[in-house]
């Protein structure tokens, strides 16, 4: 009987971990980046892939650094929100290209849309991987010094910009 006892212990304890962890919100992840200098990079423009785009460009701006691409979903979900944020109150916002085909994201700003001031091609996912990204689409607010302040995993909602971000970035500017 006592060999069944301790699998069955573990059985539960392993369960009880499961439990914990369904409960976690990934969206709530905090990032080791927040109050640190955003990693500096130099990619291609995706609509000009003979010119470049470096953040040091955006210096004394606060400005946002939106990760997506064609084939994201949730990409699609936040976009009118990400173009709207661009449109109607003026957020530069430079869209970080993740692990994309530049003639699909091209052809996807053409049909949804393009709010960014330019988008970068990280096809490899580098750029990505310093920012520590989980998964697209996920976004950055950067201040005028380059410092990243806040980051949003997922997609960006009208209340996470009415909530959140604006705020911030009125903070910010000031």
């Amino acid at each position: 009987m006592s060999r069944f006892v301790w699998p069955l212990v573990g059985f539960v304890v392993l369960v009880g971990f499961l439990a914990f962890g369904l409960t976690l919100k990934p969206s709530e992840v905090p990032s080791p980046f927040i109050n640190k200098q955003a990693p500096s990079f130099t990619l291609p423009q995706l609509a000009s892939p003979d010119e470049t785009f470096s953040p040091e460009a955006m210096k004394g701006k606060v400005w946002l650094l939106n990760v997506w691409a064609s084939w994201c979903y949730a990409c699609l979900e936040e976009h009118p929100v990400i173009t709207d944020l661009a449109k109607t109150h003026g957020v530069p916002i430079v869209g970080l290209n993740y692990k994309d085909v530049r003639k699909e994201a091209i052809s996807w700003l053409e049909r949804h849309g393009n709010g960014y001031v330019l988008s970068v091609s990280d096809t490899q996912g580098r750029v990505g991987i310093d920012y520590g990204v989980y998964g697209v689409p996920e976004t950055f607010v950067i201040d005028k010094d380059g410092f990243i302040r806040y980051k949003h995993i997922g997609a960006v909602t009208d209340s996470a910009v009415r909530d959140t971000i604006l705020p911030l970035i009125r903070e910010l500017e000031q």
